[in-house]
């Protein structure tokens, strides 16, 4: 028997929130269930997606999890394993079932792995790790065909509360999911009678358990003398089955013998994109304005943002009745010409692809003026908007190029970084000995990157909105934004903009030749201000040929009603996509879902901007944009033909090589501060990885220390204090996770984060205590150059003075010819521990840093095979790892500290991480409502939650 489906998560008391919905009959009609886009409300109870949908009947077994449209949308099922799979991703199922009785629960991420607890008496408990079928529903077997597991270590809460599992449902033997999610344990799915299968120390326990448990029942008399264990395991040695190496990558440095891996944390650019757009203009008609007050809640002078694919569709429906028809009904007047072609340019945007994406469109209305009005019924006044500002945002979407770009890297890192030459990395992640968590900003392009490299990092399946909802986090506290150093950047671009227009020649501010970086806009050529006249005249021959095409596209689309129904778009499908689109480049048509309405509106803006010919001013800022459009469209639409693109790629990069990297500060002190005002919290949380890395290392050093000089007596002593004082143990030799001593408490240390460990005694491997840390970032050009600049420049301020730095000389040469950190470009910190060394000794831990400029190679580069192949993909080459330090050079992590500190949020800054209380006194709060769903217990067998 088991229990399940109404919801039984519990932690320091509480419950997951769910709700039910009870057809009498299919598709029945309900007043209390709606249903939108990203959500359902039951009775006034909103369940965000993602969020889990599980049948009441306890024998269907057919589980939904539904992701938001941000994520891609789509569903997965979840259902009995059959064959090596356990789930299906179906991108084009958006709503939700309603031929029957459903639960709705909010989703768990669990970060890929679920946890199953054995019981045998409230005294003994085993736990086994498995991967969740919530990822890519691929299941893993051993080649026995058995579906691989691991034993794995309870925290004192989970042991708790699978003794009280135990008790409160009266079942000496029974198991339970566990789902660890943000620090916390929830327990489900108890299920009677169940038994670990293909473990024989679980049987062995198990049977040394229930025969005590028989005899104190029947026969105490007996209880006493037989001893605990079985005679034939007394003394039997323990054979592990692998030992995992410790060879290391020749690529980017090796291991030493005596040193392990430790951590690894690595800020990783977002893969190749399109170029990011964005429209402006004033609307006053009505449609436009009414959406307005229809979307904020009836506030005419509060700002309205559209996202959601209803919102976005009312917008479109508005737009089409305000757009000329070509050649038909046009002004004269040039603002009017202007406006009309905006409006255009909003409508195809809208129509673009076919499909809506709140994460890559973005609408704000803006009220500037209004008037009072007499109400419709005729009582009193109200407020109106009459004008607003329109501001669409668009572009920006990560290209099937930047996909696989990212999941390149990805199985890079796993064949690369760690030991065991790429399984070593898979062997640590599903034994529980690798703690990976990987962080994104908000933007959609970087969040599929991050999952892209996930998939290729942990050689998962399928697509990749589950990977991301599973596994990536997002943080735009610390990985998005430029609000902190906005004034900064401003003095910086106004004081380029003297340099380049005036064509004045710095010096060195140090005096010395010996470092070009010293220089006030280091790295802008000489010529600037003559390349800026011939970027104009390149701009304007490649937008003429653009309006060009777009004018047949225009005439093309006059002929089609302006009313056509958008057509189903496979978005979900469309984020995973790695192959370049064959048949639209062979019709001639743009790569992507861009058609040459907006492409041309992409560069004719670009033209617009660039230059002012009234009053004849040349904007810098624009140059970054150029560059972007020429790069991405000799990627991929070279077949377009385009000429003097590659001339007007040539003149862009040259500028673009000395504006990017001086819009983040015109000399190294001002890269400085500017780089510790953006990477400000990024910098505190790698250093709180480093600390809490080194602070798990040195316990487990001392925990093994201990144990290798303590006797038999005293692990006893140890092992009991594990328990609660009301818990009696008896059978002190029974191998189990409720009496490991390895168990890891809870840290109260607001900047530690939850530790859930491998059992040693249980688990087949030679160095159960082996743990590596892996924090991957993944964030915007901004954050690559701020981080960069705080890395290499650290030693200038005035704190520091004296101080070397933490990057070679030869290394900021590199970084100084190193124009651009391209897509994907990224910066490594590995940290190591000598475990020969002293445990205070500081030269126990040493930091490495690596960093690559990412697909920084030309479009038009294509001497060799191997590049030629991969621009008819569309894709470039991502650049290998270069050493930041001389080899001969030892960082330590005191010295990386030390120099970072400085720049970096202090530890006390950050809010405390969700971490639970003590579990004790749940029941005695909640015992009512346990025994309610208890006696439910029958009518619902065998269902699971989030992972089945």
């Amino acid at each position: 028997m088991s229990w399940s489906h109404n919801t039984f998560f519990m932690i320091d008391g509480r419950y997951t929130r769910y709700a039910l919905v009870n057809r009498e009959e299919p598709y029945q009609e309900l007043d209390y269930f709606i249903e939108d886009e990203d959500y359902v409300e039951v009775h006034g109870n909103r369940f965000w997606k993602p969020f889990v949908e599980k049948p009441v009947d306890g024998d269907d077994h057919s589980i939904m999890i539904y992701y938001p449209s941000s994520a891609g949308g789509g569903m997965k099922e979840l259902f009995r394993k059959v064959g090596n799979r356990s789930s299906e991703f179906h991108p084009e199922v958006r709503r939700v079932r309603r031929e029957g009785s459903y639960i709705y629960e909010e989703f768990m991420p669990t970060g890929g792995t679920d946890v199953k607890v054995y019981t045998v008496g409230p005294e003994y408990a085993h736990a086994e790790a498995r991967k969740s079928p919530v990822v890519d529903g691929v299941v893993m077997r051993n080649t026995d065909g058995k579906e691989i597991r691991y034993p794995v270590l309870l925290t004192p809460n989970e042991k708790q509360m699978a003794r009280e599992v135990c008790i409160a449902f009266r079942q000496a033997v029974c198991g339970f999911d566990l789902l660890r999610s943000e620090g916390r344990s929830y327990a489900c799915d108890v299920n009677g009678w169940s038994f670990v299968k293909n473990s024989h120390k679980y049987y062995d326990d198990a049977a040394c358990v229930l025969r005590k448990l028989f005899l104190d029942a029947k026969a105490p008399h007996l209880s006493s003398v037989i001893p605990p264990t079985l005679p034939w395991k007394v003394n039997e040695p323990v054979q592990p089955s692998e030992r995992l190496t410790r060879q290391g990558s020749g690529v980017i440095g090796s291991f030493g013998q005596s040193e392990e891996l430790r951590c690894v944390i690595v800020v990783i650019r977002h893969g190749d994109r399109t170029p990011k757009q964005k429209v402006k203009l004033k609307v006053t008609e009505e449609n436009l304005l009414n959406l307005v007050l229809k979307y904020n809640g009836g506030r005419p002078r509060s700002e309205t943002k559209l996202k959601s694919a209803v919102e976005l569709q009312d917008l479109l429906d508005a737009t089409r009745m305000l757009v000329p028809r070509p050649g038909v009904g046009s002004d004269n007047e040039a603002e009017d010409l202007e406006h009309a072609e905006k409006l255009r340019q909003v409508k195809a945007v809208l129509e673009e692809g076919g499909h809506f994406s709140g994460i890559y469109r973005k609408v704000q209305l803006k009220p500037l003026k209004w008037v009072k009005v007499q109400k419709s019924n005729g009582e009193g006044e109200e407020e109106r908007p009459v004008e607003a500002l329109m501001v669409l945002k668009y572009g920006g979407v990560l290209t099937h190029a930047g996909r696989k770009q990212a999941e390149e890297l990805g199985r890079y890192f796993r064949n690369n970084m760690y030991p065991g030459e790429g399984t070593g990395l898979l062997r640590l992640h599903s034994t529980y000995r690798h703690d990976l968590k990987i962080y994104s900003s908000d933007e959609g392009r970087v969040q599929m990157s991050a999952a892209a490299f996930a998939k290729g990092l942990l050689d998962l399946e399928g697509q990749l909105t589950p990977i991301l909802v599973s596994l990536v986090s997002k943080d735009s506290s610390m990985l998005d934004g430029l609000e902190n150093a906005s004034i900064e950047m401003e003095k910086a671009k106004t004081r380029l903009n003297e340099i380049i227009t005036s064509g004045a020649r710095t010096i060195p501010s140090n005096g010395t030749s010996e470092c070009p970086w010293m220089v006030d806009g280091a790295g802008l050529p000489s010529n600037a201000s003559k390349l800026l006249p011939k970027l104009v005249t390149l701009t304007k021959k490649v937008t003429e040929q653009v309006r060009v095409l777009a004018k047949h596209e225009d005439e093309n689309l006059a002929e089609t009603s302006p009313y056509d129904v958008i057509l189903p778009y496979d978005q979900a499908k469309a984020l995973g996509k790695t192959n370049i689109d064959i048949d639209r480049i062979a019709a001639g048509l743009p790569c992507g879902s861009e058609g040459f309405l907006l492409m041309f509106a992409r560069w004719k803006k670009l033209e617009r901007d660039l230059y002012n010919e009234r009053k004849e001013r040349f904007d810098i800022t624009q140059i970054p944009d150029v560059y972007d459009s020429c790069k991405y469209d000799l990627l991929h639409n070279a077949h377009l033909n385009l000429e003097d693109l590659d001339e007007l790629f040539k003149v862009a990069q040259l500028l673009a090589d000395g504006v990017i990297p001086n819009e983040y500060g015109i000399n190294p002190k001002q890269k400085l501060k500017i780089g510790s005002k953006i990477a400000r919290r990024l910098l505190g949380k790698i250093l709180i990885d480093l600390r809490n890395t080194r602070e798990e290392a040195l316990h487990v050093a001392e925990v093994k220390c201990n144990q290798d000089n303590c006797s038999n007596s005293t692990k006893t002593a140890k092992a009991n204090k594990v328990f609660p004082p009301n818990i009696s143990i008896k059978t002190d030799d029974i191998r189990s996770n409720t009496t490991s001593e390895m168990s890891i408490d809870q840290d109260d240390d607001d900047n530690k984060e939850t530790k859930y460990r491998l059992d040693p005694k249980y688990a087949n491997v030679m160095t159960p205590e082996l743990h590596l840390r892996t924090r991957l970032y993944f964030t915007s050009e901004s954050h690559i150059h701020s981080l960069m600049n705080v890395i290499r420049y650290c030693n200038l301020d005035e704190s520091l003075q004296g101080e070397a730095g933490l990057v070679c000389q030869s290394a900021l040469e590199s970084l100084y010819k190193t124009k651009e950190l391209d897509y994907m470009s990224h910066i490594v910190i590995r940290m190591f521990e000598n475990t020969e060394v002293a445990l205070e000794d500081p030269r126990r831990f040493r930091i490495e840093l690596t960093f690559s400029h990412g697909a920084d190679s030309s479009p038009l580069e294509s001497n060799d095979g191997k590049a030629a192949s991969l621009n008819q993909e569309h894709t470039l080459p991502i650049m290998g790892p270069e050493r930041l330090q001389d080899v001969a050079s030892y960082l330590t992590l005191e010295k990386m500290e030390k120099m970072i500190r400085p720049f970096a949020m202090p530890a006390e800054d950050f809010p405390p991480p969700s971490t639970p209380a003590g579990f004790s006194g749940y029941f005695l709060r909640s015992a009512l409502v346990l025994e309610r769903l208890v006696n439910l217990w029958p009518f619902h067998k065998n269902a699971h939650t989030n992972g089945k």
